[in-house]
């Protein structure tokens, strides 16, 4: 998946909640990086808690669950914006209940250039979108 989609051991799959990262599929500049952030955070294997947020849609258009992801090191949806691997995403204004605390954490990871804040040149915050980090950059 990408670094902001999970694949339970039943084959279910969650999308986290009120975050967003880089697409693999359209070539974003730290796609790779952000899935492999989430990788390292969720090892295969790892037991997680999925938290539903009754302020947002249960399923999204493809069928993933919307939630929360808990590990026993915290809110994992939180950890990737902290790491810089994912931003703040408020689909159609929504907000959650973790919506204060993520976009304290995001506008925090955005001043300290951590991950595609410093990786990615131009990108922008508008958590009123999915972030677009741009294509990645060329080598040299």
């Amino acid at each position: 998946m990408d670094g902001d989609t999970i694949v339970l051991a039943g084959g279910r799959r969650v999308r986290l909640a009120q975050i967003d990262a880089p697409e693999l599929t359209e070539g974003e500049c730290y796609a790779i990086e952000a899935q492999q952030t989430l990788a390292d955070l969720l090892p295969a294997g790892t037991e997680v808690r999925l938290r539903r947020d009754r302020q947002l849609d249960d399923v999204d258009r493809f069928g993933r669950l919307i939630r929360y992801v808990l590990t026993e090191n915290g809110n994992l949806n939180l950890e990737l914006v902290r790491r810089g691997a994912a931003s703040v995403w408020f689909v159609e204004g929504e907000r959650g209940r973790h919506a204060r605390t993520l976009d304290r954490a995001v506008r925090r990871a955005r001043r300290s250039f951590r991950g595609f804040w410093r990786a990615c040149p131009g990108v922008s915050l508008d958590t009123s979108h999915g972030v677009q980090t741009g294509p990645l950059p060329a080598p040299g």
